[in-house]
Order: structure tokens, then sequence, then C-alpha cells
């Protein structure tokens, strides 16, 4: 296998793909900017199903940052003990409230937001997506993990060189969304065991179909 698929124009590979997907809102069923990174720091190692579904009445109880900020270990407990690794995740929950204080202060920078507890770039790029700012990176989930390397548009199995690999290769203008297309790609069609490769839009540059199937 070409390491890279090196023969691929991945930009206009891609484009079909973002264009599907560009509309597609998270799977993270969030209200606001608030909601979804009190969201994204809950959902990490737990399932987005999962916290959509006990994610209403913690925000009846906590709607905005300032109401979160008030909040202590004791408050928050019952809303999120059923999240995995709760403990830490309220710990990190309660320092960004009194960091950030209010809703109009959450930061949608990739330098200040991973300057929080509980937020990495994959989180960061995801708020910043959602925020419509300028995208700093390409978000790299589970999904981007196994779909990415089997394309070739990257060849490691870490999400950190996945992402820089991609980004060497894809124009700026494509980072914001492009991410979230092939994880949703990864969730539809591109699943780790029995891949509807003939569903697949980009089956005819895919490393992985061409070695499974050969007629790709």
């Amino acid at each position: 296998m070409d390491l890279f698929n090196e023969g691929t124009d991945w930009a206009k590979a891609l484009k079909p793909l973002i264009a599907k997907y560009k509309d597609e809102k998270h799977p993270l069923d969030y209200q606001n900017l608030y909601q979804l990174l009190v969201m994204v720091v809950l959902s990490a190692q737990d399932s987005d199903a999962h916290i959509n579904k006990i994610a209403p009445k913690l925000f009846a109880e906590f709607p905005d940052m300032k109401a979160l900020a008030k909040a202590d270990e004791d408050s928050l407990l019952p809303f999120v003990e059923e999240v995995r690794f709760h403990g830490n995740k309220m710990k990190w929950l309660l320092e960004i409230a009194g960091i950030v204080k209010e809703d109009k202060n959450i930061p949608v920078t990739m330098k200040e937001l991973t300057a929080l507890k509980g937020i990495g770039r994959k989180s960061a790029n995801v708020i910043m997506r959602e925020a419509e700012v300028k995208a700093e990176g390409i978000m790299v989930d589970l999904h981007v993990v196994r779909v990415a390397p089997r394309l070739g548009i990257a060849k490691s199995d870490k999400a950190d060189k996945i992402e820089k690999e991609m980004m060497e290769v894809l124009p700026q203008s494509m980072w914001s969304e492009v991410g979230m297309a092939i994880s949703f790609l990864g969730r539809d069609i591109c699943r780790p065991t029995n891949p509807k490769h003939e569903e697949c839009m980009l089956s005819k540059v895919c490393e992985y179909c061409k070695k499974t199937k050969g007629d790709c």
C-alpha cells in the first residue's frame, strides 16, 4: 500500500464528502456553546447518546456557565454520576466554570481552549467548528482514527499524528469540516466491521477497499 495514497488529490477527492455532511449537526444535542463545551468534556470515553440522555436535567439545574460556577461537587454529582469517569470530569467542569465565569467568555481559539482542563485538540476542534470560527486543526475522533488510515490519507494510528498528516495534505479551508465529514462516514458507512464499500463515495480512492475487495 502506498503511504498516503500518494497519487490522490485529497482536497478534490474529499469535496463531495464534505458537501454531503457540511450542514450535519454534531451528534451531541446541544443548544448553545456552553452546553456543547460541557457535553464535550462529559462525552470523553462515553457515548454521545448517553450524554444526550443525561443533559436535559443537568442543564435545567445549571443553565449557563454562571450557574455552573456557583456549583460544587455535591450539587453537581447527582446529574453526572452515571457518566464514565465522572469524578475527574466534575473537577474539570468546575475549574472551567471558575475560570470562564460567563457564557460570553467561552474561548474559541485552540490555545485558550486546550488550556482548560478536560479539553484536548479533538474537543477544541469540535467547539471551534460549531462556533464557526477559523479552524486551527482537524477534528480526529475514534471514527477518523479508523477511517483516515483506511482511506490512505494518513498512515498513523494515533489521533495527534493523523491530524498533522491530514493538515499537511489538505488546505486550511477544509479543516473545519473534513474531520466531522469523515467521522460521519465512519458512523454511517465505514463501520469497524463489514464497511459498506458499495455505498461509499470514496471507494475509488480508498486503499482499504482496494486491498480487501480489489475491484473498487
